[in-house]
């Protein structure tokens, strides 16, 4: 990289894995120190070629990216991207990057946890204690159980195969939906999604987000799992009808959930807060200090590589790859 800094654009907050390596090779415009956002894509808008997105919070929409005219490359944090207008960009010739395979032992990790603090009620049996209660009773043996259950995985992707193989080593059974097949994957496949709801004794989401899966549990499938079943959900809150889902907690249609994420985070439902057949986690799927740092390094790594003139390492599928500069 020589001659004139590029300049790239970094969506969402100064982390320092990401900041501190972008501000000595690039001209970096941080939209959280501008004044004003509008202000600032409108001096340096026609300059900016990338865009480093630390947070998935931060949105990169239709609008941000058509005022940035030379943008080529989107570098995001996080699995899931559908805080960037992807076909938006795939339209326009910008690649997006995303950063998968570092988070999925740690995700994996946690959907195990989540499970069975579900399924086990151990973050109730906890609360006897810390209550000082225990003296008083003992904790009723749990009417849910992993023993001879079957989980039923929605998705089979990178962190779908790692879960199985947890699963596996505590001999549960595993089935799967996803749209299609997956190829070398040995647990049998459900092309119907109420069909697998109606089989299995859990729910474990871990799709994307977006509106291909929006809503994908609804109330036939929570329905379909019915009185003695429980969801757990490590994808997004998009994918679960979440009033619906509240409804049959309440109405114990369901035996219980575990939710790692909800529609309108950091606000999860209200209702859920009295009801003791939930579990509830702030989005920490990922949320080691080492994971994330992987995860920010990725980011990185990918701005460092597009400018460079090197092959981007994490391209999402929906993106042209090699990046085509804009004229």
């Amino acid at each position: 990289m020589t001659g004139e800094k590029i300049d790239v654009l970094l969506l969402g907050p100064k982390k320092a894995t990401i900041f501190d390596q972008l501000k000595n090779v690039f001209n970096l415009h941080c939209m959280v120190d501008a004044a004003s956002p509008d202000a600032l894509l409108a001096s340096a808008g026609s300059r900016i070629r990338g865009i480093a997105i630390s947070a998935t919070t931060a949105k990169a929409d239709a609008d941000l990216l058509a005022k940035l005219p030379r943008l080529e490359v989107v570098s995001t944090f996080g699995v899931g991207y559908d805080h960037v207008a992807y076909k938006w960009a795939a339209e326009h010739r910008i690649v997006v990057t995303n950063t998968p395979e570092v988070l999925n032992e740690e995700v994996a990790d946690t959907a195990l946890g989540l499970l069975l603090c579900t399924v086990r009620e151990l973050c109730a049996a906890d609360r006897l204690v810390r209550s000082g209660k225990w003296p008083e009773r003992y904790y009723r043996l749990t009417p849910g159980t992993l023993r001879n259950a079957t989980v039923g995985l929605i998705g089979m992707g990178r962190i779908g195969q790692a879960i199985a193989r947890r699963l596996d080593a505590f001999l549960v059974k595993v089935v799967y939906h996803s749209r299609n097949p997956q190829q070398g994957v040995a647990y049998q496949y459900y092309p119907d999604l109420i069909a697998m709801a109606r089989d299995v004794d859990v729910l474990l989401a871990i799709v994307p987000g977006g509106p291909s899966t929006k809503n994908l549990i609804n109330r036939a499938v929570l329905d379909a799992l019915g009185p003695e079943g429980f969801f757990i959900n490590m994808a997004r809150g998009t994918v679960v009808d979440e009033p619906e889902l509240v409804k049959a907690l309440q109405e114990k249609r369901i035996m219980g959930a575990g939710l790692d994420v909800y529609w309108d985070e950091p606000n999860a439902p209200k209702e859920l807060f009295g009801l003791d057949n939930v579990v509830l986690l702030p989005h920490v799927g990922s949320a080691s200090v080492a994971t994330r740092q992987a995860m920010e390094q990725l980011v990185v790594d990918n701005i460092l590589a597009w400018a460079g003139g090197k092959p981007l390492l994490t391209p999402v599928p929906e993106t042209p790859w090699p990046p085509q500069k804009r004229t």
